[in-house]
C-alpha cells in the first residue's frame, strides 16, 4: 500500500526512544522528513544518526522539553526552518509518575498537566496555523488505554490523558473545514520504558518479582503477549498517510484487545 508520505513533513515529540522513536523511524521508512525532539541531547542524536541510516530520510533534531512552551516553539520554528512547513504533528510526552490519590501532592497533578496535556495545547496552537496555511496536516496525539478504562495507581495519566481527548474531539470538529484530520491513539501493554517503569511499582505493591508482575500484566492481554513499539507506530503511520484522508475525531487503542469497554 502506498502511504502517499514521501517529502511529508513530519514533527514527532519524545522520539529519542519507545513508541516515540519507532513512530519516528517508521515515519521516515515511508520517505517522510523527520523532525524528532527530546530532553537528552545525546539519545535524541544517537537516534536521528541511527533512523537516518537505516531509511536514508532526513531528520532534524532538537533537544526539547515539551512541557516549556518557549521550547516548544523554537522547536517548531526549527522545522520549519530546515523543511518549510509541517504536514504531521505526533504529540507524545513522557508519562506523568505511577501514584494513588494519597500519595500525590496538588504539585503533581500541576506537573502531569503541563507534561501531557499542555504540552499538546502548545504544539497545536504553534503547528494549526501552519497547517492551515499549507491546505491541512494531520495531528496524532499519543495518549493511553486508560482513557477509556482507567488504570489502576496511574491516578495522574488517568486524569491528564482524558483532558488531552477532550481538547482533541473538540480541535478536531473546529478544524475539520481547514483538512487538518486529529486523532488519538492509546497504547495498551506495549515494551517500553514506561512499561517496565509501571511492572516494577506493581512489583513493588505485590511483594513479587518484576517477571511476575510483567506475567500478571500480560494475563489481561487476550493475545497472550506484550506488544512491540513497531506494531503501535504501524497505526499512527496510517493515520498520518493519505489513506487516512476520512478518520478525524476518533481514539483508538493498540492493546491486543486488552480494553473491555465496548467504544
Amino acid at each position: 500500500m502506498e502511504f502517499g508520505l514521501t517529502d511529508k513533513i513530519a514533527v514527532v515529540g519524545a522520539s529519542s526512544k519507545g513508541l516515540g522513536r519507532a513512530i519516528a523511524l517508521g515515519l521516515a521508512q515511508e520517505g517522510a522528513k523527520v523532525t524528532i525532539c527530546a530532553r537528552n541531547s545525546d539519545a535524541l542524536d544517537a537516534t536521528a544518526a541511527d533512523i537516518r541510516r537505516q531509511t536514508g530520510s532526513e531528520v532534524l533534531a532538537v533537544p526539547t522539553d515539551v512541557s516549556q512552551p518557549a521550547q516548544v516553539d523554537a522547536l517548531i520554528n526549527a522545522a520549519i526552518s530546515r523543511f518549510g512547513g509541517i504536514d504531521i504533528l505526533v504529540n507524545n510526552a513522557g508519562g506523568p509518575r505511577a501514584g494513588r490519590f494519597a500519595e500525590l501532592a496538588a504539585e503533581d497533578y500541576q506537573m502531569a498537566v503541563q507534561l501531557n496535556l499542555m504540552s499538546t495545547i502548545n504544539l497545536c496552537r504553534a503547528v494549526v496555523p501552519v497547517m492551515q496555511a499549507r491546505g491541512g496536516g494531520k495531528i496524532i496525539n499519543l495518549t493511553s488505554v486508560s482513557v477509556k478504562q482507567p488504570v489502576d495507581g496511574l491516578m495522574l495519566s488517568n486524569m491528564a490523558r482524558t483532558g488531552v481527548i477532550g481538547f482533541a474531539k473538540t480541535l478536531a470538529t473546529e478544524v475539520a473545514p481547514d483538512n487538518i484530520l486529529v486523532n488519538n491513539v492509546c497504547p495498551g501493554i506495549i515494551f517500553t520504558d514506561r512499561i517496565q517503569q509501571l511492572a516494577t511499582v506493581r512489583a513493588e505493591e505485590a511483594g513479587i518479582t518484576f517477571e511476575e508482575a510483567l506475567e500478571r500484566m500480560t494475563a489481561d492481554i487476550p493475545l497472550g503477549r506484550i506488544g512491540e513499539p513497531a506494531e503501535f507506530a504501524n497505526l499512527v503511520v496510517f493515520l498520518a498517510s493519505e489513506r487516512a484522508s476520512y478518520i478525524t475525531g476518533t481514539t483508538i487503542q493498540v492493546d491486543g484487545g486488552m480494553v473491555k469497554a465496548l467504544l
